[in-house]
């Protein structure tokens, strides 16, 4: 059983979204204001926390960009009534590792919350008996969930730390968004690549800013990404 908060304040969107969560044998917390939500998010342990975009007193962005740099690594599942490229866009740059556009259908909502739920359940499983990997000055403890480059502690949540790690598990090799995807989200859904391009801009700016001139991850236009385990070069 996970426990999932749910943060929206339109009753009856909460009440579905709690109503079709709990149908999955989840703990389910509610909230209805965003102020209230990102204390109880901050102070109490959760697998995912379903996050809407617009909420009274606080909004989603400034939840989930607070959260980050709070240090909570908590997956989060923004939902939003906007439609436009910019605005998944931005959900995604503020930290949230997926999103769904209303109005949604339960079934997809209940497939991506089981996504990143058996997600985080399968990568757990695998890292308990990973040992730590090192390129150059870039070491990666799955067990910890700890990242470090040049002796600086990467704060990244937990689908930049699984991005990350996925890619430098399998250096050189140029792996496309729909890969990627599914791989490391967890399903395949067309349109939907724009979610991993926000976490490697996201990821790349975080590595960038401990060694500016090392470039850990690569594009390869046209195709995807990869990781490359000569940055310097």
């Amino acid at each position: 059983m996970a426990k999932v908060l749910v943060i929206e304040d339109q009753e009856d969107i909460n009440a579905l979204v709690t109503l079709n969560l709990e149908a999955l044998n989840h703990q389910i917390e509610r909230c209805h204001n965003g102020r209230v939500g990102y204390h109880n998010a901050l102070s109490q342990q959760f697998d995912l926390i379903v996050l809407d975009l617009m909420l009274p007193d606080m909004d989603g962005l400034s939840i989930c960009q607070g959260l980050r740099q709070q240090g909570c690594a908590t997956p989060i599942l923004m939902l939003t009534a906007r439609s436009s490229e910019i605005d998944r866009v931005v959900g995604l740059e503020s930290g949230a590792d997926d999103y769904l556009t209303k109005p949604f259908s339960v079934r997809e909502l209940q497939a991506r919350v089981k996504a990143q739920l058996r997600r985080n359940q399968l990568l757990d499983q695998r890292q308990q008996q990973s040992e730590a990997i090192t390129h150059g000055e870039l070491m990666l403890c799955p067990q910890r969930r700890l990242a470090q480059l040049a002796d600086i502690v990467l704060n990244l949540t937990s689908t930049e730390f699984d991005l990350l790690l996925y890619l430098a598990k399998h250096p050189g090799r140029v792996f496309s968004r729909d890969e990627l995807l599914n791989q490391v989200w967890g399903y395949q859904h067309s349109g939907y690549q724009h979610t991993v391009n926000s976490h490697i801009n996201r990821l790349r700016a975080k590595l960038e800013q401990a060694k500016p001139n090392q470039t850990y991850v690569q594009t390869v236009w046209g195709v995807g990404y990869k990781f490359n385990d000569q940055p310097s070069h």
